[in-house]
């Protein structure tokens, strides 16, 4: 039961379902981080520091999905909601700024701003739903608290210890995962019931579907930029036209059927689509920063010889993208579109010749692949454009 004028920070059933601006604020600094990622991978190597680049992503990610979930939960017209997010992008814009962590000091700014956000978060949750007598809600935010603060222990050690933090730090990440995935079981209180993972709204997948779109932007933002900075030539704009079309050919694949299928999962399994969504747009959005940074190095050298680690970042990204969104339809409704996936192959058995082809030309590739997913009928589908949109809230 609600009492003591909680109504002023939990969301009503029946309140506006539309992200205020705050919200589209929050997502556009979030995304510079994701691009701050994808920049950093298209300098890297090595397997350990793409593994590095790979974790961060991860945290930072994690960072904006727990923090919308509370938009979604919580009336984020209030001004501790709005507090939070404010707190969330300072967090994310220090460890943006924190990712190359060549230093200890770049690593503390990273591990204080991701324990950070999180911490004061659930202290303003907590605080503020105790003082409106709101228990149900409290218990819900104690246990994100309680979590954050096991995993937190452990970003802060990773900060002290060089040599071995990024296995520290990937142990922290992997809690904060599992945790979520295991409804947050806490001492004293348990896990978050199940009823409250039915309460979604169409925010949330609404919240969901602007992030990626934002997302999918950085893959012509970096070239864009990079060729404005260089000499234009015939090969450098046609690595961009790819660039341009890989992004739209990704989006069109990222929204085909996802709103009738999410629909069906509310059906069929209430909450199921609220649990999935992390884990399945993280798979997404790292496909997305390992595109933006082999375009960003196929736009900056287009000709010549592609080396091994450009081929696994050029055809790796739209595969990972690709395979996180038949994960998500696997999830939502136990079948595979193994008719359109299979066009992924046509770049996979090019592999062994594409060393000696010009970047560009190994990018027009993945590109025609990505155009056979979409225009090639799969068993009963039919084309449509509509995006994420989960169901209304529960009756």
């Amino acid at each position: 039961m609600t009492t003591g004028g909680t109504a002023a920070l939990v969301r009503r059933p029946d309140g506006s379902t539309r992200a205020t601006l705050l919200e589209l604020l929050f997502d556009v600094v979030f995304v510079a981080a994701l691009a701050q990622t994808s920049t950093l991978l298209a300098d890297e190597h090595s397997w350990r520091r793409s593994t590095a680049v790979a974790l961060m992503l991860t945290a930072i990610w994690w960072t904006w999905s727990v923090t919308t979930t509370t938009t979604e939960f919580y009336d984020p017209q209030q001004r501790p909601i709005q507090l939070i997010l404010m707190v969330a992008m300072v967090g994310s814009v220090g460890m943006a700024a924190a990712l190359p962590m060549i230093t200890r000091g770049q690593a503390t700014v990273f591990a204080l701003a991701y324990v950070g956000t999180h911490v004061v978060r659930g202290i303003v949750l907590v605080s503020t739903l105790y003082r409106q007598r709101h228990r149900a809600a409290m218990a819900r935010a104690t246990r994100f608290l309680f979590w954050f603060l096991v995993s937190g222990v452990l970003w802060i050690i990773g900060v002290l210890v060089d040599s071995e933090r990024l296995w520290i730090w990937t142990t922290a990440i992997a809690i904060d995962v599992l945790a979520a995935a295991a409804r947050y079981p806490t001492p004293w209180l348990g896990r978050v019931p199940l009823d409250q993972y039915d309460r979604t709204t169409a925010h949330l997948g609404e919240r969901y579907q602007q992030f990626v779109i934002l997302a999918l932007g950085d893959i012509i933002l970096i070239p864009t930029l990079e060729l404005s900075r260089s000499e234009f030539d015939r090969l450098r704009i046609a690595a961009l036209l790819c660039a341009f079309a890989i992004m739209l050919l990704l989006w069109q694949i990222y929204v085909f059927r996802a709103g009738e299928l999410l629909e069906t999962a509310a059906a069929s399994a209430p909450g199921r689509s609220t649990r999935i969504a992390p884990y399945t747009h993280l798979v997404l959005l790292g496909g997305v920063t390992i595109t933006a940074a082999s375009v960003d190095l196929v736009v900056n050298r287009p000709s010549g010889t592609t080396p091994a680690w450009w081929l696994m970042l050029i055809i790796g990204g739209p595969l990972v993208f690709v395979l996180g969104r038949a994960l998500f339809t696997y999830l939502l409704s136990t079948r595979v579109p193994w008719r359109r996936v299979a066009t992924q192959l046509l770049p996979l058995l090019v592999l062994p010749w594409a060393g000696g082809w010009p970047p560009v030309l190994v990018t027009a590739i993945v590109a025609l692949a990505l155009a056979g997913h979409v225009l090639i009928p799969g068993s009963g589908d039919r084309e449509t454009t509509r995006g994420l949109r989960p169901r209304g809230p529960a009756g």
